[in-house]
């Protein structure tokens, strides 16, 4: 991930960061779970600094509970934290559908076309997690082909508040094939920059976590902090 996608850094810090968000955001390591700042340099080869610097910015995005004299944990879920950053991923990527369906950066058509493909692909082959990885990657592109790459620094930061849901969520083929129709639509709906389309397609899309986070809370409760 190289800190939210910027993938000029590569510093000791930033490799602890992508390796720590991706066990997390994969529930690899579950909420809740203790994490040791010095068992994580160790098994790196690390010095503690840049570890420290990784959890602070776990921390910061909310994947991670530091407690001074306490033991660090992988933060359970929170429904308005959650809500919070739904609301903010929601009102930013409208602004890119909006962007893009108007005047969009056409060199990136064929990469999205291309990333589509591959989604088909990942639901024929079950692949959970490739689909994620292939999810995420779409969502950038569209980004940059609005022309507003930073943008995409501001979902993913809100977008890992709900990762791990997703991990939970995309359990099965329909839930992937309902997902790869929604971004085919969206797809259409740009390519015939028609942004009311593009902005009922995405606010859809978006919106089928909403019965998902209600059934999670019920399943795992024990995940949730409130």
């Amino acid at each position: 991930m190289a800190a939210l996608g910027n993938v000029e850094r590569t510093t000791s810090s930033d490799v602890v960061f992508d390796k720590l968000f991706e066990q997390i955001t994969s529930l690899e390591l579950l909420p809740g779970t203790k994490i040791s700042e010095t068992e994580v340099a160790k098994s790196f080869g690390y010095s503690r600094q840049p570890v420290r610097e990784a959890f602070t910015k776990l921390a910061g995005l909310n994947l991670l509970l530091v407690r001074p004299q306490r033991a660090t944990v992988v933060r359970p879920f929170s429904r308005q934290l959650i809500a919070n950053a739904r609301f903010l991923r929601t009102a930013v990527e409208l602004e890119v559908i909006h962007s893009a369906a108007l005047d969009r950066d056409t060199s990136f058509d064929a990469k999205l076309k291309a990333n589509l493909r591959e989604q088909a692909d990942a639901i024929v082959a079950n692949d959970v997690s490739l689909f994620h990885d292939l999810d995420y990657q779409f969502h950038r592109l569209l980004c940059a082909s609005a022309r507003q790459a930073f943008a995409f620094d501001v979902i993913a930061a809100n977008k890992a508040q709900v990762d791990r849901l997703c991990m939970l969520a995309l359990t099965s083929k329909a839930v992937m094939e309902v997902l790869y129709e929604d971004h085919q639509e969206l797809l259409k709906a740009l390519f015939s920059c028609d942004s009311v389309s593009a902005s009922e397609v995405l606010r859809r899309h978006l919106g089928r976590l909403n019965p998902t986070i209600d059934a999670i809370y019920t399943t795992h409760k024990a995940y949730f902090d409130d």
